[in-house]
């Protein structure tokens, strides 16, 4: 049954590229072969239930913008309606996920026992609406950084009680998101870290940390869970300094608390362009030490500091991520996650779905001249070329020797090498042959 929020608006549908219909897909086709499967299993697109249903509009200078039959979500009522209303969403799109925090699906009774109860009442629901035919659960993950008590962060408080809260808020998250075959867990440290080093022990905090993701693990375990665990990296906002700055770090983290073989990474466009790195660097990092878990597709506006999460509409970025997650293997239980808002000026229903149309058809255009640039092998043939001499003998022999032998091959063979064009502009030529 319809709820009336996205009356007049049709399911979905792909027309091609010709197709001037801003409620149509111009190049996501879920059905089109690439690489020897449909395009919908390679990209398995979510909807973020948190931007796109429980976001108010505000912003750092202004408050609620969007005025929705289930705002406030304040009760059971309110928070079924907005479940209805994202399951309404997900089949006129199509989408084969979704994701959530528990504070966006169900109403905050100021007490992990009465969040507990909302949770699993609430969850219940949406389960239904899953085995009526709705789409699958990419990840779950807790929310805590919004309320009070995270102010000090989560797993990384300074009290003790609030660690215990913690590690009750995510046993409960990661029980329904195995409730309803979730194929990966999230956590994002969203104020795990410090706004000043007077008031802060930081060895202290990495190995409370490092416990409490532990804890994580062995609950997995315990329950059967086969989803993957996630850390999802952020550099700053809210706190000055996050201990998740980027893949490199969490990376690092999950090492040192011997944790690389249990977790990995769930990396966002927003956060990377904030560590002032690219995507593609941040996906490229993950890939090369196996620990790429799935990915937030959104933007940031590149003339504001801070997050803005706007959905993504640059093909060239889009193309060269999903190049190297095609070049890892693609997906496992990981996927394309819309971690992505409408503007605060956008206000209809109509925006919420083309916003997503829009991303989905950007995301399938960079994909489609990914896939094109790994069959066509031009990449691979350039990098292969500027390494060759490592291919020699004597070149992988020197990685077992040591200094003194190699500073007498130096002066033995009189070797003086002259530096050789890195081609770069000839590859970002070569690139834009495909987007």
């Amino acid at each position: 049954m319809s709820t009336g929020f996205f009356d007049g608006i049709e399911k979905v549908k792909y027309e091609g590229a010709d197709s001037t219909n801003p409620m149509a897909f111009r190049h996501y086709n879920p059905d089109e072969i690439v690489m020897g499967k449909r395009m919908e299993e390679h990209l398995r697109f979510a909807v973020a239930w948190w931007h796109s249903f429980a976001w108010e509009g505000g912003d750092p200078f202004g408050g609620q913008t969007f005025v929705r039959p289930w705002h406030p979500q304040d009760d059971m009522e309110r928070a079924k309606l907005k479940a209805d209303v994202a399951f309404e969403m997900f089949d006129i799109l199509g989408t084969p996920f979704y994701c959530w925090h528990d504070a966006d699906v169900r109403p905050d009774q100021g007490s992990f026992a009465g969040n507990l109860s909302t949770l699993n009442e609430i969850t219940d629901y949406m389960g239904e609406k899953m085995e009526a035919g709705g789409p699958d659960l990419l990840w779950g993950t807790a929310n805590m950084f919004s309320d009070r008590r995270w102010m000090g962060g989560a797993s990384t408080n300074p009290d003790p009680d609030v660690f215990a809260f913690a590690a009750a808020t995510v046993k409960s998250c990661l029980d329904a998101t195995h409730k309803l075959g979730g194929q990966n867990y999230v956590l994002w440290g969203g104020r795990e870290g410090y706004e000043t080093l007077l008031n802060t022990d930081m060895g202290a905090e990495l190995d409370h940390m490092g416990r409490f993701l532990n804890m994580v693990v062995d609950y997995k375990h315990k329950i059967g869970f086969k989803g993957a665990i996630l850390v999802e990296p952020k550099p700053q906002e809210p706190s000055k300094h996050q201990y998740d700055y980027d893949a490199a770090t969490c990376i690092g983290f999950l090492r040192k608390y011997g944790l690389e073989n249990e977790v990995k990474l769930n990396l966002e466009q927003g956060h990377a362009i904030l560590a002032g790195h690219s995507f593609e660097h941040e996906i490229a990092v993950a890939t090369s030490e196996g620990m790429l878990g799935s990915i937030d597709m959104n933007r940031n506006d590149y003339q504001s500091g801070w997050d803005t999460d706007q959905f993504p509409n640059n093909t060239p970025e889009v193309a060269l991520a999903y190049y190297h997650i095609l070049k890892s293997g693609g997906f496992d239980t990981g996927g394309t996650n819309f971690d992505a808002k409408v503007r605060r000026q956008s206000i209809d229903a109509e925006d919420l779905i083309a916003a997503h149309v829009g991303g989905m058809d950007i995301c399938a255009r960079g994909f489609k001249a990914a896939a094109a640039m790994v069959e066509d092998g031009g990449l691979d043939e350039a990098l292969s070329a500027r390494y060759a001499g490592w291919d020699s003998d004597s070149a992988k022999a020197m990685l077992g020797s040591d200094l003194g032998a190699i500073t007498q091959r130096v002066l033995d063979e009189g070797i003086n090498p002259e530096p050789k064009s890195g081609r770069q502009e000839i590859l970002e030529n070569y690139v834009n042959r495909f987007v």
